[in-house]
């Protein structure tokens, strides 16, 4: 059973890149920019997965998908929750696939399935942020019109109040541009949200200056992971109490992908 009742990270998902994410022939198609070096790669992977189990984070590390560059980024594949897991349907039309194969081991943590995404609705698990009994949702190039409602629908079934923005460029996902660092307090990149869209939590601010500028991964008790380059969130951040591990994720974010991004959390306690 998935038990995200705290704020605390104890479990998560990973997918460390051995072969599939250096060898693209359609950088396009797979919507990564540049191709990545593969013994940074590995060593920037090594060091985030290092950094989770100090903070006694128990991984599970995925063997890659076959034919699946994008499977490195594991957040999108599924959403987790206290009652089990919904399965969501990529938006990225290379990725389809990559949701039976994380489901398979989620499956196999005994986590049940809550929902699945049905054709023509899209969602991918970047544009879902949890907060509390608050639903984050996010309209954008990856999460369609259908998809935005099935995800409501099944979360609002489960007691989650849910609220809506669109996403605009340069923000590939709702979690390039917030994060939610506990049930009552939002990180987030200023003037792309609607005035009213985080009323009743704490709000931190940053400037909206890349495509990840409101993405950390929350490990909890006041603890982050940031990608090393967002130095202006980094600073933000330890202003405001904040213990920021900063690592360089450089060679992920060539394939558009942040910090949560190579994280599908499991439980928090």
């Amino acid at each position: 059973m998935a038990k995200n009742k705290g704020n605390k990270l104890t479990e998560a998902i990973i997918s460390t890149p051995i072969h599939e994410y250096f060898h693209v022939k359609n950088l396009g198609r797979h919507n990564i920019t540049l191709l990545p070096d593969k013994n940074k790669a590995i060593k920037q992977h090594n060091e985030l997965k290092k950094t989770m189990q100090n903070f006694e984070c128990h991984i599970i590390d995925v063997k890659e998908l076959k034919g699946h560059p994008n499977s490195v980024f594991v957040k999108d594949t599924a959403i987790c929750t206290s009652n089990g897991y919904i399965k969501l349907r990529m938006g990225l039309a290379s990725r389809r696939g990559e949701e039976q194969w994380i489901s398979k081991t989620l499956e196999s943590l005994n986590i049940p399935l809550i929902a699945s995404l049905k054709e023509p609705a899209t969602a991918e698990g970047g544009d879902v942020v949890l907060a509390g009994k608050i639903a984050f949702i996010g309209h954008s190039s990856r999460t369609n019109k259908e998809g935005t409602t099935a995800i409501s629908r099944i979360l609002s079934n489960m007691g989650y109040k849910t609220r809506i923005a669109n996403v605009p460029l340069p923000f590939l996902h709702i979690g390039g541009a917030m994060t939610a660092l506990d049930s009552n307090c939002i990180v987030h990149c200023k003037q792309v949200f609607p005035d009213d869209f985080f009323k009743d939590f704490k709000e931190i601010e940053v400037p909206c200056n890349t495509f990840i500028s409101g993405n950390v991964i929350n490990l909890g008790k006041n603890e982050v992971i940031a990608e090393a380059s967002n130095t202006l969130l980094i600073r933000t951040l330890q202003k405001n109490g904040y213990i920021v591990h900063s690592i360089d994720l450089s060679e992920y974010v060539k394939g558009t992908g942040g910090p949560s991004c190579l994280v599908l959390p499991v439980k928090r306690e």
